[in-house]
């Protein structure tokens, strides 16, 4: 697989972030059909947001992690904290798609000059930066899962891989604001 896909890996990243943008767009939008899903209790609705906030710390965490041990020439350890903390972003995603289907986007209740001046600003950023960072993700991780380690620092794993951890981190960084403005100041 891994020679197969080494060619194919900007067609590839396009398809997956297609696949998961429109998987977005479909669950916010509500075209997801609820009835293939199963129906969890409330509370577990209720949770959710709650959950992914800790899965955004430790996700942040474990990028700043893998980030510290590529500098310091780790590269299994940074393998091992980019794909775990892919795996965090992987389970906060089906977690966030699977309520938005059933609950819906949750309503800022605050003060109107607090939602115009600063709510929808912040979310617009978080929201761009999420979207940016998604091929920014699959084109890295396709990168580095299709070559053998000593070919990585020849591609441009390392450039993309920059960018592509800061925005993540800015962009889970964004998510816990948007979570403390939503379910703990207002």
């Amino acid at each position: 697989m891994e020679v197969l896909t080494r060619d194919r890996v900007p067609a590839l990243t396009g398809l997956l972030t297609v696949v998961s943008l429109a998987l977005v767009f479909g669950a916010v939008l509500g075209a997801i059909p609820t009835a293939i899903l199963p129906r969890a209790p409330e509370w577990v609705y209720e949770a959710i947001p709650h959950l992914n906030a800790t899965i955004s710390f430790v996700a942040i965490l474990t990028i700043a992690q893998g980030w510290r041990w590529i500098r310091q020439g780790q590269v299994l350890k940074h393998r091992a904290a980019m794909l775990t903390a892919l795996g965090l972003f992987a389970v906060f995603l089906t977690l966030y798609l699977y309520r938005i289907s059933f609950v819906g986007t949750t309503s800022f209740m605050g003060p109107e000059t607090i939602k115009l001046y600063l709510y929808y600003p912040f979310l617009a950023i978080h929201m761009l930066f999420a979207i940016v960072c998604i091929p920014l993700l699959y084109f890295v991780v396709l990168t580095a899962l299709t070559r053998p380690i000593r070919e990585i620092p020849q591609s441009s794993h390392k450039r993309v891989g920059k960018i592509a951890a800061a925005l993540w981190l800015v962009s889970f960084s964004m998510g816990i604001g948007v979570y403390l403005l939503l379910y703990i100041i207002y």
